[in-house]
């Protein structure tokens, strides 16, 4: 049994999700303990459950300790398969938990399944501390597909914080071994896109408000912009905008949620101004794509590599997760250049 401390780096749920899932590709019998640690209220919350949950079903295994507020987890892999899926955060407890969240601990067992899977999974779709739905569709989505994983995502209804309720669907098609990945050098801006939802509960001008800030800043900086406006029924008011930039060698997300008293305007230009400072710099993925990136590098057969804005404790995290399940040979420069060589996990039988 591989034993994974989760009070390490950042000490948060992104060590769960990422040991669950390389080890349900890997069928590696896993505990995770101390979870969660360095967080206000350790061990498990509703999404962590959920992940727990939705890991184990994928992989044909059992999952022992995913209830509310469990400190160790254990996961006993079986045989991956695709197919229809469906989880629900508030089967645990009625709460916002990401759904988006969710499906990025399934999605890289499910990239490796024998054939194409459709899940439907809800929960807050627009949350904090977890990528907004735009960014996975508009950013991560794009990104995958690079390494042979194809990734189609709707979403029939927005979830916002303190309710959540919204619903994400997604159609994944794997690849029996993923490609590695190059992105040394971006090349030109291929698609800059602007994308602001605001739930139904709000008057619908702070959709247009929001959006055209954020246009209206990029187009400044020289490149043209495509605009999504999305005004969907949600149980709780909110807001999202995400700025989203696609470059021939190199993807990047911004994404600013909306608060009571802050103008909708001001949302738009914090996530335009976020990724203005990306297209100045060098680099050819954002720090958080960087962070989910990174799983799908250890799993390709090859070298990969990439160059980021940051170097995060959450992408530390992950290489440290990944190579005590992997094996894998991660370099993580200061400079943020990353690469992974050659460990080449394949599809189940």
């Amino acid at each position: 049994m591989v034993r994974i401390d989760g009070s390490q780096g950042e000490g948060g749920g992104q060590i769960l999700r990422s040991s669950l899932s390389l080890a349900a590709i890997t069928g590696q019998e896993l505990e995770i303990y101390n979870v969660r640690a360095g967080r206000k209220k350790p061990g498990l919350a509703a999404q962590h459950v959920t992940c727990c949950v939705a890991v184990a079903e994928v992989c044909g295994g059992r999952v022992h300790g995913a209830e509310m507020g469990s400190e160790t987890v254990r996961l006993s892999p079986g045989a991956i398969t695709g197919g229809e899926y469906e989880f629900d955060v508030a089967r645990v407890r009625p709460s916002a938990g990401s759904a988006c969240l969710v499906l990025q601990s399934v999605l890289p067992v499910l990239a490796l399944a024998p054939q194409s899977s459709y899940i439907v999974i809800k929960g807050g779709t627009d949350v904090p501390w977890s990528p907004a739905y735009a960014y996975i569709a508009n950013t991560f989505a794009p990104a995958l597909s690079c390494f042979g994983v194809g990734l189609a995502l709707r979403r029939p209804g927005a979830g916002f914080y303190p309710i959540g309720q919204g619903c994400i669907e997604a159609d994944i098609t794997p690849a029996s071994t993923l490609s590695p990945i190059g992105l040394m050098q971006r090349g030109e801006l291929q698609r800059a896109v602007v994308a602001s939802t605001v739930a139904d509960k709000l008057p619908e001008h702070i959709l247009k408000r929001q959006n055209s800030a954020a246009v209206k800043l990029l187009v400044a900086e020289g490149p043209e912009v495509d605009s999504e406006e999305y005004y969907l029924c949600s149980e709780s008011p909110g807001t999202s905008c995400v700025v989203s930039l696609s470059y021939e060698s190199g993807h990047a997300g911004f994404t600013a949620l909306g608060k009571r008293g802050v103008p909708a305007e001001k949302v738009g230009s914090q996530a335009a101004s976020e990724a203005i400072e990306f297209m100045r710099s060098e680099a050819t993925v954002d720090c958080r794509l960087a962070d989910q990136l990174l799983l799908y590098m250890v799993m390709a057969k090859g070298r990969s590599e990439f160059r980021t804005t940051q170097v995060t404790e959450h992408l530390r995290t992950n290489a440290a997760v990944a190579r005590q399940l992997t094996g894998a040979e991660i370099n993580i420069a200061e400079d943020g250049w990353v690469t992974v060589q050659d460990v080449g996990l394949a599809s189940s039988p």
